[in-house]
């Protein structure tokens, strides 16, 4: 590891230790009824607007346009080359959280769709009946014990909670793939999951702009959305409150 590298991951370490334990929590009555924790509301609904200032100027032009030029083939396999491209770290996130046949299906996907999908531009993983898998550090820190803490909206990112903005901060420096020597290039997988959200926010582009711009509140509903969509897939519990983008109605917004 180089010693730049090095000094980022211990400061983003040293980060993440810091604002897990510094952060506002919740009460026991907060996590039993599942009540929305949101103390910095006000800095929240801030960022929020900045958000969609960003998404409005530049990510929803560019993200409609490239789904309008790119063919959805090669769209789909830009999304797959992501996919893969992240699945090193879905394996040393699942060693973590001790789920060992997991982190194995992950490197047993990476290699298979590396080789013979064409550097994971295809998928023959999934044809050769490899279930998909992912995971994060947000999930490790849920595995560890961790309370979800505040509810928060990072910058550019998007919604988020104190434990899961110190998962994406981590998650950073946490891919196998950017130790390698000869390595990829610097921040591919960066580079490539921001194409991949491209893909996403050009094919949902009415769903999100009923969201964005069409609701009363769209911060509310963003939260709202984010926290039921994130409980149920660490808590595998209240399958009524899981909602996919194509399933959000928006009437009454």
């Amino acid at each position: 590891m180089k010693p730049l590298r090095r000094l980022l991951f211990l400061a983003s370490a040293l980060f993440a230790t810091g604002l897990l334990s510094a952060c506002a929590t919740r009460t026991v009555e907060q996590k039993a009824t599942g009540e929305i924790f949101d103390p910095y509301e006000s800095t929240n609904r801030a960022v929020h607007d900045f958000n969609v200032v960003v998404d409005r100027v530049v990510f929803r032009p560019a993200s409609k346009g490239y789904v309008s030029i790119v063919p959805e083939p090669m769209v789909d396999s830009f999304n797959a080359f992501a996919e893969n491209l992240s699945m090193p770290g879905v394996m040393v996130d699942s060693l973590l959280q001790g789920k060992v046949e997991q982190a194995g299906t992950a490197l047993f996907r990476f290699v298979v769709n590396s080789t013979v999908g064409f550097a994971g531009l295809a998928d023959p993983a999934s044809d050769f009946q490899i279930p998909k898998v992912d995971t994060d550090f947000g999930e490790t820190l849920h595995v560890w014990g961790f309370d979800e803490g505040a509810y928060v909206e990072l910058p550019l990112y998007g919604p988020s909670t104190t434990r899961d903005a110190v998962g994406v901060v981590v998650n950073l420096f946490t891919n196998p793939l950017d130790y390698t020597d000869p390595r990829p290039a610097d921040n591919l997988g960066l580079y490539a999951e921001v194409v991949k959200r491209m893909g996403d926010r050009g094919r949902y582009s009415d769903t999100v702009d009923a969201m964005l711009y069409e609701s009363a509140d769209s911060y509310a509903q963003l939260r709202t959305l984010y926290l039921q969509n994130r409980r149920f897939e660490l808590e595998g519990e209240n399958t009524d409150l899981y909602i996919t983008p194509d399933e959000i109605s928006t009437e009454g917004f």
